[in-house]
């Protein structure tokens, strides 16, 4: 939820699913959303995101270097990132539960699993809001049709934490290292932010 290519994949990945559908029609297709923790020592209550990433990278020319890239990428993908609005590195934690939730919820509408990842990569780097707060996903998701009591009263409990850690770990047992990671039908697997019509093309692999 904080790396900005995985934010540009899932869009290529929208539009990948969208000439698939064109393509196949009478083939459905689920998306299921997976945790990784970019960054798994981040303190619960994030830290200074600029400073943070000019440590990580060497300093401002740097970051500013990294910026202008993704933001090239992210043009192409339709997003308009605003690096400069975030001022927190977030603990993803609860982000990730939020996603688990949503997609766990018997009787969910797939929809609103899809909408709430978008909102939430939005969050992040269209308006700068901290995604590491129970209180902002809790908007987030009341946005995007969840109940936002309900969805406030399980951000304050440490309901899933564990099954999301575990999620986390899992991916690094199977050898993923680096996010976006894409994983088609439990066979084949794309790593990167790739273009549409690579995913497309692994996904007609898979099938």
């Amino acid at each position: 939820m904080v790396c900005p290519w995985c934010f540009i994949g899932k869009r290529h990945l929208d539009r990948a699913l969208k000439l698939w559908r064109e393509e196949r029609p009478d083939c459905a297709v689920t998306v299921h959303w997976r945790p990784f923790f970019l960054n798994p020592d981040t303190p619960e209550a994030g830290e200074p995101y600029r400073p943070f990433l000019e440590r990580k990278f060497g300093g401002p020319r740097q970051v500013e270097e990294l910026w202008q890239r993704v933001s090239e990428a992210g043009r192409a993908a339709g997003i308009a990132f605003a690096f400069e609005k975030i001022q927190l590195r977030a603990n993803t934690l609860k982000a990730h539960r939020l996603i688990h939730h949503a997609q766990s919820i018997v009787g969910a509408d797939a929809t609103v699993t899809e909408a709430l990842v978008e909102a939430l990569f939005a969050a992040q780097f269209l308006e700068g809001r901290h995604v590491g707060d129970r209180v902002v996903l809790a908007d987030v998701a009341a946005a995007c049709g969840m109940d936002r009591a309900a969805v406030l009263s399980y951000l304050e409990s440490n309901e899933d934490a564990d099954a999301v850690r575990g999620g986390a770990k899992e991916a690094q047992r199977t050898g993923i290292s680096g996010v976006p990671f894409f994983i088609f039908n439990q066979r084949l697997a794309a790593s990167g932010a790739q273009p549409p019509e690579a995913l497309l093309s692994v996904m007609r692999q898979a099938a």
